[in-house]
């Protein structure tokens, strides 16, 4: 079973979010492939209710609308097909090698480039998933205070990006991926080409924050709903579906930068 992806933009000169909107929107029954942009967001979030600093036309940020044809134990993976989608972009138009850092971030020099949200939203025509992704374009899409856990796309290749341009590769490499993730096999083949593009997934140090703990341990890959498998000290693998991972000391597990 595939499932086309044909987005239809609808822009905003500034938003509180996108996601808000084109959640409004899908609970109004809008159809899948609704791409909300704004060139500034005004009250921008990221996972765990974190503010998304937005200034205008200093990242791109959208949200898309998505009704996946898939059981919704699955839909966990439009977050990992979303951030190889962002990944790919970034690669073909900005000549920019991105790091994917679990669950949901794009990562340049260890800093941190792009953030993905997905949220699910309710309306006439049944559940949606809104997927929103906000890239950092230039020095101004983030304070300063955070400079040192920050970048951005010029930032990293000393070029100012065409925000156009990266648009139009994002929504074709997502389409690319969402049409993929509906194919026999799809989910796994996803899996395999996260954990191919991301130095997180396997052997790599980390430090787990999660509602009511932390611990350390050793990550081991991605279960099939694409949960983070990590070896804890004691030799337990947990399964990690939401929380805060950290790499530590930036190193694998064989002592290589």
């Amino acid at each position: 079973m595939t499932q086309r992806l044909t987005p239809t933009i609808l822009r905003f000169e500034s938003l509180p979010s996108t996601n808000t909107e084109a959640a409004r929107q899908a609970a109004r029954g809008a159809h899948e492939g609704l791409c909300v942009v704004a060139r500034e967001q005004t009250a921008g979030r990221g996972r765990r209710e974190r503010s998304w600093v937005s200034p205008k036309d200093a990242g791109l940020y959208l949200s898309v609308v998505l009704r996946p044809r898939f059981e919704p134990r699955d839909w966990p993976l439009i977050t990992l097909a979303a951030a190889l989608a962002a990944r790919e972009a970034l690669s073909e138009v900005c000549g920019l090698e991105a790091d994917i850092k679990w669950p949901n971030d794009l990562l340049a020099g260890g800093r941190k480039l792009c953030g993905i949200l997905a949220e699910t939203a309710e309306g006439a025509r049944g559940r949606a998933v809104v997927l929103g992704v906000g890239v950092n374009l230039n020095e101004r899409a983030f304070p300063e205070e955070i400079r040192g856990t920050a970048t951005s796309v010029e930032g990293e290749t000393g070029r100012a990006p065409d925000a156009e341009q990266l648009l139009a590769a994002l929504l074709r490499a997502l389409a690319t991926r969402y049409e993929a993730l509906h194919a026999p096999g799809g989910g796994d083949a996803t899996l395999r080409d996260w954990e191919a593009h991301s130095t997180y997934a396997r052997e790599r140090r980390v430090s787990v924050r999660l509602a009511g703990e932390s611990f350390e341990g050793t990550t081991r890959g991605l279960a099939p709903d694409g949960a983070l498998r990590v070896e804890t000290d004691a030799g337990t693998i947990r399964a990690v579906t939401a929380g805060d991972v950290t790499a530590l000391r930036g190193i694998h597990m064989d002592g290589q930068d």
